[in-house]
């Protein structure tokens, strides 16, 4: 199996350093970028299969970077900074970052979390499918949970689908409405509002009592199935 590649984005080097030598000791490769106008260029002409992004860096900030690459791809982003306080990490993670390292940190729990992160996000959807009450088929737009049909709409079922295959992601209304409304026509901010609730009316019917559909206050939503 190839190694994972790791972007560290990160303008001190000494921390740079210390965080490549523990990735390349439990065999993954990196590549070093110390400036945030850095990335989005390398980008284009690499693959990362998970980025460190560091929030205060030169010419463009990690908050700013993850909103835009957030916008294009589904690339993991883990965010290191020194920042701790609650807004910064409420705002990292509703600009779609998949956990937050405040510094200072141990280099062992960053590679310990950077593994988490990667077996999260690079297990295939037909797994996460299976593991759970929920089968989705992307051809007919169908859902059934434990063998019922949900009866979802269209727009229903590519909201569900989304969550369903990033399961513990969280997603602000501005990247749900962004995947599922791709002709980017305007509809209102509380749209994803609705749809969710219509959702779980129609998961409720089936599991009263088991919520699948998770709200983060003024983050997003998630999908997690606990197994109860």
């Amino acid at each position: 199996m190839m190694s994972s590649h790791i972007l560290v984005v990160e303008d001190e080097h000494k921390i740079a350093q210390l965080l490549q030598d523990y990735l390349h000791h439990e065999g993954m490769t990196s590549t070093h970028l110390s400036r945030g106008d850095a990335v989005e260029p390398w980008l284009a002409q690499q693959h990362a299969d998970l980025i460190l992004l560091d929030v205060m860096l030169p010419a463009v900030s990690g908050l700013e970077l993850c909103k835009r690459i957030r916008q294009n791809a589904n690339i993991p982003i883990m965010l290191v900074t020194a920042r701790t306080e609650e807004i910064d990490r409420l705002l990292g993670l509703e600009l779609g970052a998949d956990d937050y390292i405040c510094k200072p940190f141990s280099p062992r729990e960053v590679v310990a979390r950077v593994k988490t992160v990667l077996r999260r996000c690079q297990q295939p959807a037909l797994n996460t499918t299976h593991l759970s009450p929920l089968k989705l088929d992307r051809a007919s737009y169908q859902a059934w949970l434990h063998g019922h049909n949900l009866e979802l709409t269209a727009v229903e079922f590519l909201l569900l689908a989304t969550l369903v295959e990033h399961p513990t992601r969280i997603f602000n209304r501005e990247q749900l409405m962004n995947l599922i409304y791709q002709d980017h026509r305007v509809v209102a901010d509380r749209t994803i509002d609705s749809h969710i609730k219509k959702i779980r009316r129609k998961i409720s019917q089936i599991l009263p009592n088991q919520e699948l559909i998770h709200s983060l206050y003024g983050v997003g939503y998630k999908y997690e199935w606990t197994g109860l």
